[in-house]
């Protein structure tokens, strides 16, 4: 019997990685789209472009209960995962009041509507490494207490909690992955690891010629979205629910990350990063690393992607991206 998943965040980067490998894996894949999106489907839809006529796609808002409520009464789904977030730390800072409406509510509308509806649907919540903020000890594993520092963060860690609460109050199937910073070559040009492999090629293409970033000592635990994609399906595929640390185990600066995507292109990083304070945090998390020991332990997961191989797949696919930017640019000066 073919299983059915429902995506939220389909369109996002993890959410496109996560319908090619259920894909893969034989299952009917859905996903929940912002009405709006509908109506410029050429850029909403650029991630899932090649996938359209293998997905379902259903409108919905996650601020919606009787939109949700509407499109998990139609399908007996198998699998739900929970990726759809507002999930830049900066705008979140921003505007921390729709942050706290669609994350907290849209993650309690699902969940609500699952339980009313779908109980034995298994349920996956997109939780987050910066739950851990100002973290209490290094690495941060399960069991490490929350101490968020944005209101993102805030809003992630209130998912995490509801999630539990219905595993524990209603017996239902609820897991969460703490997942630690995963990037590639789909990830938005607001989150900086894309922010420096786009801004590095165009630097080398001549179409910019510096670029502006924020703490440069901060470290992170970076891995590849598609490897991270693969623990969320694994961690419902278990005997029972529970949460999972998902990261590499290894920390780089943001620094380094600059450093070795110039590199890439035969640049010195110390000749175009300027540190503009703009970019610094109001709350600043300074050290995040992971400890996924239980994820390779009880579910079989490991990393593929080097620290090193995701950098250069990202600027690869950022250079070719630009390369075509500035043929076009070409063309239209000689039109």
């Amino acid at each position: 019997m073919t299983k059915k998943a429902l995506i939220t965040g389909i369109t996002g980067q993890d959410g496109s990685y996560l319908a090619e490998h259920l894909l893969s894996l034989g299952y009917e894949v859905h996903g929940l789209v912002r009405r709006v999106a509908l109506e410029d489907p050429a850029r909403r839809f650029a991630r899932i472009s090649h996938l359209l006529d293998r997905v379902t796609l259903h409108p919905a808002s996650l601020e919606s209960y009787p939109s949700l409520f509407h499109v998990v009464s139609r399908i007996e789904f198998d699998e739900c995962y929970h990726l759809a977030a507002q999930s830049f730390v900066a705008e979140s800072f921003i505007d921390g009041f729709s942050t706290m409406n669609t994350n907290i509510n849209g993650t309690h509308y699902l969940l609500a509507a699952l339980r009313e509806l779908r109980p034995g649907c298994r349920f996956y919540f997109a939780g987050s490494s910066e739950m851990f903020g100002k973290v209490a000890e290094v690495p941060q594993r399960e069991t490490t207490r929350f101490y968020p520092r944005s209101p993102y963060g805030i809003s992630k860690v209130a998912g995490f909690e509801l999630t539990r609460n219905y595993r524990e109050a209603f017996g239902m199937f609820c897991a969460s992955g703490l997942l630690f910073n995963h990037e590639g070559p789909r990830r938005g040009h607001e989150f900086v690891t894309r922010k420096i492999t786009s801004t590095a090629t165009r630097i080398k293409l001549g179409l910019a010629d510096e670029l502006r970033l924020g703490n440069l000592e901060a470290q992170r635990d970076w891995g590849h979205a598609k490897d991270y994609v693969r623990a969320m399906h694994l961690m419902l595929q278990q005997e029972a629910a529970d949460d999972f640390v998902v990261a590499t185990g290894e920390t780089h600066t943001v620094r380094e990350f600059c450093a070795r995507a110039f590199a890439e292109l035969g640049l010195d990083y110390e000749e175009y990063v300027r540190v503009d304070e703009r970019y610094l945090r109001l709350a600043e998390v300074d050290l995040l690393v992971g400890d996924a020991r239980k994820a390779r332990a009880q579910l079989g997961w490991e990393p593929q992607y080097t620290f090193g191989e995701m950098i250069k797949e990202m600027v690869e696919a950022d250079l070719e991206t630009a390369a075509k930017e500035n043929r076009n640019a070409d063309a239209a000066g000689r039109a």
